[in-house]
């Protein structure tokens, strides 16, 4: 009972209290209009985070959201108002928004906030280097406090507005004045705040704008033994310091860049170049610039191969692949990435670069079967190589560097013809293939069928096409039967490609019978040995083109083939006089007749002569003969001499020698006569011409050392035969005494002349030498001075003796600023006190003073030597 009153008083309670609430509930839910004044205080720090939430009047329900007429510095979840990041001046409204969980779906309040214009608080000085191009104006005020609207005008010292806030420095040197106003706020006030700022522009160190270099080192390194490193750089200030390989101080500035690359070889090579601020100026930095010299080693490829792999048959061109390798030549390329650069030729043909990798020599790469879509013959030659890493300072050396690929045709025998030569029983018959012009030059098998009056199927032949045409024969086998054969080629393959094909070509063949040789005999009548012996054929009836193979038997053994025409049944010919070389009974048998018209022959038997070669006379005595060179001995002082005998070059020489041919050491033969006009054979005769062995200089006998004054006599004592050699200016020219002085690089011409023996007829030339000179003498010196003033007396600066001690020495001389004065050599030896480094300098006249020298010696390794010297005039 008590718990039922108890929940009618509670229900009483809130049904009283739903009476007395107004009839719009959401009216105070975001809470009422407020606004906020910052015309004077915007600069303020506390206005960088307002409670917008807080400036709402009534009773706001939070947790709704915020928006304003710009968004700058807004919290829209927090409601929190950052007013200094507001860029200008001015009335901004923000809107509140009670959130729905409220009841207060569409209920809205605002906070006014008014923002008075503001002009910054500059620096007010503000220090910029001349370098940095442009200067933000509004980087001069106060970073510690707010920044300045941005809704003003900058204007110059002049009054003259600027277009931006960005001033340009740019070599630019001074203090410039500048002032901002900010465009007033009429809600706040009518007032436009300004500011000042005063920039002060520090002149930077200009350290200049490198002009890097490119150098090939076999075509230009020659050209840069003294690069001034300044000429590579332009705009710079002077007076900085170099660093980089090769120089001796920050104040060198000329490299030896040859010098460089035969010590260090090809790379990228750096020198740094630095100017210095001011001691004062703490603004700007310290500048350098650096240029970058790269030498780069030309490769050759001479030498190197490139091969397309493969040739192929004219069916596979749909499926075919192709590559190619390349192959370093002399010179080894390094290992590494590289782009070649090919052409290849034909309808199709065209140019291509590749990147792949030189391993161990070897470039591989693929090649499109584009190129390659008929037949024909493809050329890839290479037309350019560079390492990818190269700058391509250097054109690489490639000669004729190229492949053929070959897309082979299937070999045709269209409209060829076959032609055949008439033949005999049991021989070969040519065969002639022509018209084939379908068929590049080259070798071929073919296979053929032979019918008619002789049969055999599936011969094979190898044959040579040349110009469409190819000869080639049929077996002697094939043709056992006289009369006529087709023979038709069925199929051909070319043995170079591969490539086969089948074919259809027929030709006739005629088979002659052979000749009748019953009735044939042959005759020789007798004859003196090497006299020559005709031979008598008969019996041969009607032919009358014929060769016969015939033999010797007896005291002469041969055969021989002879081509005769015969007439009457008759032939005659001459025995050749080498097959008759002995004398006494010789049998003449005649094996073989052959009818020259069908190319018909025989073998015979029992054809035979027997005939008498008499002897020759017995060959003349002679004696070993010599004479010397000098005397140009001839034939005719030969002995045995006189009109029976005939003097030969050789023993089996037919023309003899003429009286005057000179002679020369070897074999000579004579013959004689006899009065029945038999010939003798040959005897020999030994001839020599004596001559004296030309000199021999010994080892190094050419080098002399200057200072031991040598002679005639000392470079003959330098020869294998010292006692007998003389010496002359020309090979005919005047002879020199042993007395006579060499003179360096002097040509002497020496001969052999034993007293007992002949004059050589070939001489030695000799260059003498007069820089080989193995130890200093003690008076060798330096002189510490000199004076050219033309009296005759010590006027140029020498070393006296050093060309024989050094010949290879090089002498600098500076004056004490460390320029140089002069250089010299053996060539260049004396300085007369002129300045021929440097022009512009007193006329080119060293004035009187202390000098310094550096002498190369350039011999065994010893250290230069540094001193100094006295000019006095």
């Amino acid at each position: 009972m008590v718990k039922n009153y108890i929940n009618f008083l509670q229900f009483l309670f809130v049904f009283t209290f739903l009476l007395v609430l107004p009839s719009k509930v959401t009216a105070q839910c975001a809470g009422t209009n407020g606004q906020l004044d910052l015309c004077t205080t915007i600069s303020d720090p506390v206005n960088q985070s307002i409670s917008l939430f807080s400036l709402l009047g009534g009773s706001p329900v939070p947790g709704g959201t915020w928006r304003g007429t710009t968004s700058r510095g807004l919290d829209p979840v927090n409601g929190r108002l950052n007013a200094q990041l507001i860029s200008s001046g001015g009335t901004y409204v923000y809107t509140y928004t009670a959130p729905p969980t409220a009841g207060c779906t569409n209920n809205t309040a605002t906070v006014t906030v008014k923002i008075g214009p503001y002009a910054g608080i500059p620096a007010p000085y503000a220090t910029v280097c001349s370098d940095e191009n442009y200067f933000n104006l509004f980087t001069a005020f106060n970073g510690t406090v707010m920044a300045p609207h941005t809704n003003g005008i900058w204007r110059d010292s002049d009054g003259a507005p600027l277009d931006n806030p960005s001033f340009y420095v740019k070599d630019k040197e001074g203090v410039y004045e500048f002032t901002y106003t900010v465009p007033p706020v009429l809600a706040c006030s009518a007032a436009s705040p300004t500011s000042k700022v005063i920039i002060t522009v520090i002149e930077a160190p200009e350290e200049g704008s490198p002009n890097d270099l490119l150098i090939c080192a076999e075509t230009q390194i020659d050209q840069y033994t003294d690069l001034d490193l300044n000429t590579r750089l332009t705009g710079q200030d002077i007076g900085g310091d170099w660093n980089g390989l090769g120089l001796t101080g920050p104040a060198d500035h000329v490299v030896n860049l040859k010098e460089i690359y035969d010590t260090y070889g090809p790379g990228e090579y750096k020198y740094s170049y630095t100017v210095y601020a001011e001691p004062n100026n703490q603004v700007c930095p310290d500048k350098t610039a650096v240029v970058t010299i790269t030498i780069e080693k030309q490769l050759d490829f001479t030498g190197a191969k490139i091969e397309i792999l493969k040739d192929i048959c004219e069916p596979e061109i749909p499926t075919a692949n192709y590559s190619a390798v390349l192959t370093q030549g002399v010179q080894p390329i390094p290992n590494g990435e590289y782009e070649v650069t090919f052409s290849v030729s034909g309808p199709n043909g065209g140019t291509e670069s590749v990147v792949s990798s030189f391993v161990n020599g070897v470039f591989n790469f693929p090649v499109s079967s584009s190129y390659f879509r008929q037949v024909g013959r493809f050329t890839l030659t290479i037309t350019r190589i560079s390492a990818t890493s190269s700058k391509k300072a250097c054109t690489n050396i490639i000669n004729n560097l190229f492949d053929v690929l070959e897309v082979h045709a299937i070999p045709k025998l269209d409209g060829a013809v076959l032609n055949l030569d008439p033949t005999c029983q049991n021989k070969t018959a040519q065969a002639h293939l022509t018209n084939a012009v379908l068929l590049p030059d080259g070798n071929y098998n073919i296979v053929y069928n032979v019918t008619g009056d002789n049969f055999a199927l599936g011969q094979r032949q190898n044959i040579t096409i040349t110009a469409g045409v190819s000869d080639f024969q049929i077996p002697a086998n094939l043709n056992a039967n006289s009369g006529a054969s087709s023979i038709t080629i069925t199929n051909i393959t070319n043995t170079a490609t591969g490539c086969t094909n089948t074919a259809n070509v027929r030709g006739n063949l005629i088979i002659n019978p052979l000749p009748n040789a019953a009735a044939v005999t042959v005759a020789v009548n007798d004859r003196c040995l090497n006299d020559s012996v005709t031979a008598t054929i008969s019996g041969l009836g009607s032919l009358t083109d014929i060769t016969i193979s015939y033999m010797l038997l007896g005291d002469n053994l041969a055969s021989e083939i002879q081509t005769l025409t015969a007439a009457a049944g008759k032939a005659e010919f001459q025995i050749p006089a080498g097959l008759l070389l002995n004398t006494g009974s010789t049998i003449i048998s005649i094996t073989n007749l052959k009818n020259n018209i069908t190319g018909c022959e025989v073998n015979l038997s029992n054809v035979l002569d027997s005939f008498i070669i008499h002897p020759i006379p017995v060959p003349p005595t002679v004696n070993a003969q010599s004479f010397c060179k000098v005397d140009e001995a001839t034939v005719a002082n030969l002995v045995p001499n006189g009109n029976q005998y005939k003097w030969y070059n050789s023993e089996t020489a037919v023309t003899p020698l003429a009286g005057t041919a000179l002679l020369q050491s070897g074999n000579y033969y004579v013959r004689e006569t006899s009065a029945a006009g038999c010939t003798s054979a040959a005897a020999v005769a030994v001839v020599t011409i004596n001559d004296s062995p030309v000199p021999v200089l010994l080892s190094d006998g050419q080098n002399f050392c200057g200072l031991n004054n040598p002679t005639i006599a000392d470079l003959s004592n330098n020869t294998n035969v010292p006692a007998t050699v003389v010496w002359y200016d020309a090979p005919n020219g005047n002879l020199l005494t042993s007395a006579t002085p060499l003179i360096e690089q002097g040509k002497y011409y020496g001969f052999n002349f034993p007293s007992a023996d002949c004059f050589s007829s070939e001489y030695i030339e000799v260059t003498v030498t007069l820089t080989e000179c193995d130890s200093v003498p003690n008076d060798f010196f330096i002189p510490d001075g000199f004076s050219p003033n033309g009296d005759g007396i010590n006027d140029s600066f020498v070393i006296k003796d050093i060309e024989f001690l050094y010949p290879n020495y090089t002498l600098e001389i500076y004056n004490r600023y460390g320029n140089g004065m002069y250089k010299g050599d053996k060539n260049k030896p004396a300085w007369d006190g002129m300045n021929y480094e440097k022009s512009g300098i007193a006329g080119g006249v060293a004035p009187n003073g202390v000098y310094f020298y550096v002498l190369h010696f350039n011999k065994d390794s010893k250290p230069p030597k540094q001193g100094r010297l006295y000019l006095n005039r």
